[in-house]
């Protein structure tokens, strides 16, 4: 009823945009843009909100998905005239901080884990394996870098110093990224960009964030006691709310829990 009220003045809004898991192109329960584009959109749309929070926990992983999510975010942000906090909950490592980069202000708690600015791929090698057991591998291919990297057969110097190029290019583009947004805040005297690590308030100096905070309290302090948090969270399919993708659900955790691994989580 207060919206049909003449002259009275509604509470600030301020939509929160939670983001839990990897980030992966179309793979079930993770991260990517589009899952997550309509409720972006709906974040910074819906009821003219006066700002909009990122709630993070995300151990990285697509970077292109990574850049697409940012970039969206980026461009309501501008268009709209809305300013961003992101909030980071156990990890924003990797891509998971390139999102949370997007934002004007990265808060997070005092054992947080933020960073890991770097590129990484990795698999095995089994070409021992099947020789050892007298199997034979047969490819053919037209265009002599189709089979590049094929864990059936032995490492190749080209092919590691192809992969390395791209990891290169792919590494620079996430260094302006962070070195766009974050801009004067980052200490140039410290190495930031070599895949490194910080827990909590030892990222202060480095300009990577801008405090230990949380997000109601932080909202509270900025906007007041009377602010309203509208939560935008990803929802599961239908049919795995029943069990009908426990397989697929199975192997995503998995695949999860390795992702936090890395940081000790």
């Amino acid at each position: 009823m207060r919206r049909f009220i003449p002259f009275l003045k509604s509470p600030p809004v301020v939509s929160v945009i939670r983001m839990q898991g990897m980030i992966a192109s179309g793979a079930r329960g993770t991260l990517n843009d589009q899952a997550l584009a309509g409720l972006i959109q709906k974040a910074f749309t819906k009821g003219k909100p006066t700002a909009v929070a990122l709630s993070i926990n995300s151990p990285g992983g697509s970077p292109t998905q990574s850049s697409l999510i940012a970039a969206r975010i980026r461009r309501l942000a501008e268009e709209k005239d809305v300013k961003v906090y992101a909030f980071v909950e156990d990890v924003a490592a990797s891509g998971g901080y390139y999102i949370a980069s997007a934002a004007d202000e990265i808060w997070v708690d005092r054992h947080s884990i933020v960073g890991s600015v770097g590129v990484i791929s990795a698999g095995f090698g089994f070409d021992q394996l099947i020789d050892r057991y007298g199997i034979e591998r047969r490819v053919y291919t037209a265009g002599k870098s189709k089979s590049m990297a094929d864990p059936f057969q032995p490492e190749k110097p080209d092919d590691i110093a192809r992969i390395k190029a791209l990891q290169e290019h792919i590494h620079a583009g996430f260094i302006n990224h962070v070195k766009d947004r974050r801009g004067a805040r980052l200490n140039t005297d410290t190495e930031l960009f070599d895949g490194s690590i910080w827990v909590g308030d030892e990222a202060m100096p480095t300009g990577l964030i801008d405090g230990v905070g949380h997000l109601v309290p932080k909202m509270k302090e900025v906007f007041g006691d009377k602010v309203q948090l509208r939560p935008y969270q990803m929802k599961k399919p239908f049919f795995s709310r029943f069990g009908a993708s426990l397989v697929s659900d199975a192997l995503a955790e998995v695949e999860d829990r390795a992702a936090y691994a890395r940081f000790g989580l």
